[in-house]
């Protein structure tokens, strides 16, 4: 998949938006919402009414950053597509989210090769308010930022992002809910992910951290959280991973 090279100061053009773009927008957002309100985790309910997103207004990022400031701090940086992995754990260190302003077409609706605003924002941006989710996230950012030269521990750290904030599971009252962006942006993953058909694991971090992945198709297996603060509450297990793996390869150079 393309990485795209990180630009300072570049920015939402909301004129720029056509007609098809807030038509896309709508019928995403519409569509999502009527499969979310039963599946995704009632924090991401919450936050999604909090953050102020509807289905007739493409979201402003200056009103936008104004919520998540006064909430937990974190602010959306305007990118061009996916960035490298340094970059990315250095903007996540500073809460900063990378988030791109495009909108797939409509003849895209249900597939398209790389993540647009609608993932980004609609997918991401919303648990951004969540005091716990949102200080995993700048915690993880930091790890990454750490050990950004140490390629199998940036492999690790991909596989704790991959399992919790793109594709996790949360368990509320017996029932398993979504809050990873890749499933709530997805209409067609949104119930399969909490079907009979997939694998459902309890979270580990120290497992998922030596659970290869792939990206280019649907996910066979899940991993699901009891809450968030389980899930911060991981990142002295995730640290302890790393520094068993930094000591391993320590020993053998010796």
């Amino acid at each position: 998949m393309k990485t795209y090279q990180l630009k300072q100061n570049l920015k939402q053009v909301y004129e720029n938006y056509t007609k098809e773009d807030f038509t896309v927008w709508e019928i995403l957002f519409n569509r999502q919402l009527a499969l979310l309100e039963n599946l995704a985790a009632q924090e991401y309910l919450l936050a999604l009414e909090k953050i102020g997103f509807t289905a007739c207004k493409i979201p402003d990022f200056r009103i936008t950053n104004e919520v998540l400031s006064k909430t937990t701090g974190w602010q959306l940086e305007v990118v061009e597509g996916i960035i490298n992995e340094s970059d990315f754990f250095q903007l996540l260190s500073q809460k900063k989210f990378p988030a791109t302003t495009w909108l797939r077409k409509l003849n895209e609706l249900d597939y398209l090769p790389e993540p647009d605003m609608f993932h980004d924002v609609f997918g991401h941006v919303p648990l951004l308010i969540e005091p716990k989710f949102s200080a995993f996230f700048e915690a993880f950012g930091k790890l990454g930022v750490k050990h950004k030269n140490n390629s199998e521990i940036v492999q690790m750290l991909g596989r704790i992002y991959w399992f919790t904030i793109e594709f996790g599971l949360i368990k509320n009252e017996n029932k398993l809910n979504i809050y990873g962006a890749g499933i709530l942006s997805s209409h067609g993953e949104s119930k399969y992910s909490v079907s009979e058909q997939p694998l459902h694991l309890p979270f580990d971090a120290k497992t998922i951290m030596h659970t290869p992945f792939d990206n280019d198709k649907i996910q066979d297996k899940y991993f699901v959280i009891e809450s968030f603060n389980q899930l911060y509450k991981s990142l002295p297990m995730i640290e302890q991973v790393i520094n068993c793996n930094t000591k391993l390869v320590s020993d053998e150079l010796k």
